[in-house]
């Protein structure tokens, strides 16, 4: 029997027109599609590709069976994920055993905290994975802000909101440029730990950058009680700037 294999589609940060040409040719010609989304709602990567699919492709929606419903390190939640993971890692090897190629879809870049990443360390030494590069959703967002993330020899630190508050103020008060993501429920905890880090009046909000209904609105200016799912916070660096005439 032949073997087929699994493909990645990177989606990038959000906008369907930010999609890889190689992405959207493998969306394009898919006859089995899989893709993550919250139990009850569409998914933010099948909203991405709406309009790309076959009329022929088979969908394969991945539900989670817990998100924000239990903190993300109890032992019930690290066990419903791994079942998950296991299960999906399972009917997609079958998929791929039978001969056919499966495309799963994967907001920004598969291997930056992407969800393919549990399913590719599961399937990777038993079946042919290829994993096509998406534009990270944090580089549409600083995009987005219109100001370079980076200048001359800043340092750019990548933060989860998730972190304990006193981390989060240690590595904010060292860094040069930022960005914190997982935010949500944790921004209030993000907030605090910037402005004791001295950060908060340099600290931007971007909600869903680059898709429909962004938002970049000062952080200092946000209600304690607005904490958006799809959002990061963004601190732009200060470092060596370009002089007058183009040189550094």
């Amino acid at each position: 029997m032949s073997v087929g294999r699994i493909i990645c589609a990177g989606l990038g940060p959000g906008d369907p027109d930010l999609i890889s040409v190689r992405s959207a040719r493998a969306i394009r010609c898919a006859r089995h599609v899989a893709y993550f989304r919250k139990a009850g709602r569409q998914g933010q990567a099948r909203r991405i590709v709406e309009g790309m699919l076959s009329p022929r492709a088979i969908e394969h929606v991945m539900e989670y069976p817990v998100t924000t419903e239990l903190p993300f390190d109890s032992p019930e939640y690290i066990h419903l994920l791994a079942t998950f993971y296991n299960d999906w890692a399972a009917r997609l090897r079958a998929l791929v055993t039978a001969g056919e190629e499966v495309v799963v879809l994967c907001e920004g870049d598969p291997f930056l905290y992407g969800s393919f990443m549990h399913l590719y360390e599961r399937l990777k030494d038993h079946v042919p994975v290829d994993v096509i590069p998406g534009i990270p959703g944090m580089v549409g967002c600083w995009n987005a802000s219109g100001l370079p993330i980076t200048w001359g020899d800043d340092v750019l630190t990548v933060l989860m909101g998730t972190l304990p508050e006193t981390e989060l103020i240690r590595h904010m008060a060292g860094a040069d440029a930022l960005v914190i993501m997982k935010t949500g429920r944790n921004l209030p905890r993000v907030r605090r730990a910037l402005e004791a880090a001295g950060r908060l009046d340099e600290a931007w909000l971007v909600e869903r950058g680059t898709m429909p209904g962004q938002r970049i609105v000062r952080l200092a200016d946000v209600d304690s009680a607005d904490c958006p799912y799809f959002a990061i916070v963004l601190v732009h660096g200060h470092g060596r700037r370009p002089v007058t005439g183009g040189e550094e």
